[in-house]
């Protein structure tokens, strides 16, 4: 009895070694597929999304052309200083609590931090509402919508700060507040 059985188990030994061998070899195969795709979904993953369709993280925001104070400049002359973009309009309540915290940056940063504001309302009416509240802030006003769009804006209150660089670093849609502006503007500088 111990002979048949010797016998069984050596005759399965060849047998059992080629079926270890093939499970080895399929493991290496599947381990080295789902390197690959490993690979192949991190080279496809998406750069985190700004919520603004053209508007990404790391790159150079739309140039446009702006009037302050009588000056004609570009945004791209900005560069070398954050800059701070501020989508807002009048009747938008949080974008109005939000100007506080742009009077602070002023104070704070002075002219180390360029800040424009930005309000497709018609002619007049943001510069009108601000100096009815005593807030001097620079306003751009874009009635034609022509920056609004290029920054696919859409909703109000949108902040975008800008590295010196002139690349965005950070991008705010909805609400922010004084602790949140200061740290992107804190960023900024790196």
């Amino acid at each position: 009895m111990w002979k048949l059985a010797r016998a069984r188990c050596e005759a399965c030994g060849p047998k059992n070694q080629r079926m270890k061998l093939a499970a080895s070899l399929s493991l290496a195969l599947l381990s080295g597929f789902l390197l690959v795709g490993v690979g192949e979904a991190r080279r496809h993953t998406k750069v985190p999304d700004t919520g603004l369709a053209r508007v990404h993280y790391n790159v150079a925001p739309p140039d446009f052309t702006f009037d302050v104070d009588s000056r004609v400049q570009k945004l791209s002359e900005l560069s070398g200083k954050p800059v701070v973009l501020n989508f807002w309009a009048t009747w938008c309540h949080v974008c109005v609590d939000e100007m506080s915290a742009f009077t602070e940056l002023q104070k704070t940063y002075g002219d180390r931090v360029a800040l424009l504001s930005i309000s497709n309302e018609p002619i007049g009416v943001a510069r009108r509402f601000l100096m009815s509240r005593g807030v001097h802030l620079p306003v751009i006003e874009d009635s034609d919508h022509r920056i609004f769009d290029a920054y696919s804006v859409s909703p109000v209150p949108v902040t975008i700060v800008l590295s010196q660089k002139g690349t965005v670093s950070y991008v705010s849609v909805g609400s922010l507040d004084w602790p949140e502006l200061q740290n992107a503007v804190e960023r900024a500088f790196l």
